[in-house]
């Protein structure tokens, strides 16, 4: 068992796991070669967090994905925080359904997509509000329906931009 005096810890004292994660961001056990993670004070603009989530997404990695969009969300003015937000949990989302979580997944994707076609009559960055909603809801109706067995792993890649 495990005690405070155990747990990594930042600068300030807070708890950080410092552990190496897998694609999936499992932790691994210590002295593992993992995937690096991203840094907590990550601060990209908007067209640079979106192009990182995309190729994180693409190469099966939503939930360092989520951590990009995450750190967007925090530093993100007041008007677009629940567009970021939703982004987040649909890459939290993704990466729920990558684990096999066939319950939370959906969830997630669907509230991913109500907080994210709040934007739909003005979408910023490019951003390709009507077709992620829509990609979302498909995705959480077919897990729902038939489970993630099957699934191929480009069911799991978003395209958070409209393709020109």
């Amino acid at each position: 068992m495990s005690t405070a005096a155990d747990r990594d810890r930042d600068d300030s004292g807070r708890a950080r796991n410092a552990r190496p994660r897998d694609e999936l961001g499992r932790p691994l056990p210590r002295g593992t070669q993992g995937l690096p993670t991203m840094p907590e004070d990550l601060h990209l603009a908007p067209d640079q967090a979106l192009a990182l989530a995309q190729e994180l997404l693409d190469g099966g990695r939503a939930f360092h994905a989520h951590e990009v969009l995450e750190g967007a969300w925090k530093a993100a003015p007041d008007p677009e925080r629940e567009l970021w937000r939703g982004l987040a949990q649909l890459a939290v989302g993704l990466t729920h359904a990558r684990r096999g979580n066939a319950a939370g997944a959906p969830r997630l994707l669907g509230r991913a997509a109500d907080r994210i076609e709040a934007y739909a009559a003005a979408p910023p960055y490019g951003i390709d509000v009507a077709g992620l909603v829509a990609w979302s809801r498909s995705l959480a109706a077919l897990i729902e329906r038939d489970g993630l067995a099957g699934l191929d792993p480009s069911a799991f890649i978003p395209r958070l931009r409209a393709v020109p």
